[in-house]
């Protein structure tokens, strides 16, 4: 199975306008959190605003708010997440043999390569299920995509010698850009904003999973896997598509913080951000090898 396929199958699980952050879950977990403090009297979070209105406190019988989601607590619990993600990174790395001149045909992907990969699906979808987990569940969902990633990685820069810290560094790039341009308000995010990104990202996830079945079958879209002018243009699009979802993703930290929701949505908030930042990872990864095979 070549590189771009393999790295196809854990893009395909990673696309998505990102089911972790959306307005269900956000919904659940006010509800979840009015009805554990209404014998109180009053809820810390207000289900159809955005604005967080502290509980009466009546006096010493009344139950006190442990806490509520904040930015940087949103913040930390991602920077968490992605050291586990690159302590395992390093281990998938390292698994993978490669041969001395370091050609594509050298490299072996080891065998486990799809158990940590579809591991790491089934953790997302339980993390997605069950929100108040995400502390134990996206710690271990981060060490399985790292294991992914970084055997993903090493064959990458195996045929395209610094081709890895080139992605990662426009990862970075492009997350510090889209942060600036979302604190700044120099792009804001509005309900049609949210429709049209949604709406593109659903797009990408037909095409892949077209993708994905047609590969089961021998067959493959060239356009997707290939190095000419139209496959790099939908490789730009395809980033640029992942980009915007992180613009979703900051607008859900802040409106959860905003509104209170409970302490344990940092960590959930964490869970979904990373999971939109390996897939740009991974499409930044395969649009640079397209520019390089050419």
């Amino acid at each position: 199975m070549s590189i771009r396929r393999i790295a196809a199958h854990t893009e395909a699980k990673d696309t998505m306008p990102n089911p972790a952050l959306n307005e269900k879950n956000w919904n659940k977990a006010a509800s979840e959190d009015q009805a554990g403090w209404a014998a109180g009297g009053a809820s810390a979070v207000d289900a159809t605003a955005t604005t967080y209105h502290p509980p009466v406190d009546d006096g010493p019988i009344s139950p006190l708010r442990t806490g509520v989601m904040t930015m940087g607590g949103a913040m930390s619990a991602t920077g968490v997440l992605f050291v586990v993600l690159l302590a395992t990174a390093v281990v998938g790395w390292n698994s993978v043999e490669t041969g001395v001149e370091g050609s594509v045909g050298s490299v072996d992907f080891p065998g486990w390569l799809f158990l940590p990969l579809f591991g790491a699906l089934g953790v997302a979808i339980l993390t997605i299920i069950k929100p108040k987990w995400a502390r134990f569940t996206g710690l271990l969902y981060a060490a399985l995509e790292g294991l992914v990633l970084g055997a993903i990685s090493r064959v990458y820069d195996a045929q395209w010698n610094g081709i890895v810290v080139q992605a990662i560094l426009l990862t970075a790039a492009v997350f510090a850009g889209m942060l600036f341009m979302y604190a700044t308000r120099i792009i804001k995010v509005t309900d049609r904003m949210r429709r049209m990104i949604i709406v593109a990202t659903f797009g990408v996830v037909v095409v892949y999973g077209v993708s994905l079945i047609a590969s089961l079958f021998g067959a493959e879209i060239s356009f997707i896997n290939g190095a000419g002018a139209f496959s790099i243009a939908f490789s730009v699009l395809i980033v640029g598509i992942a980009a915007f979802n992180l613009m979703l993703d900051f607008d859900f930290i802040e409106r959860g913080s905003q509104a209170g929701l409970p302490k344990y949505m940092e960590w959930y908030a964490g869970f979904g951000l990373m999971v939109t930042l390996v897939w740009l990872y991974l499409e930044i990864l395969r649009l640079l090898s397209k520019l390089r095979s050419n």
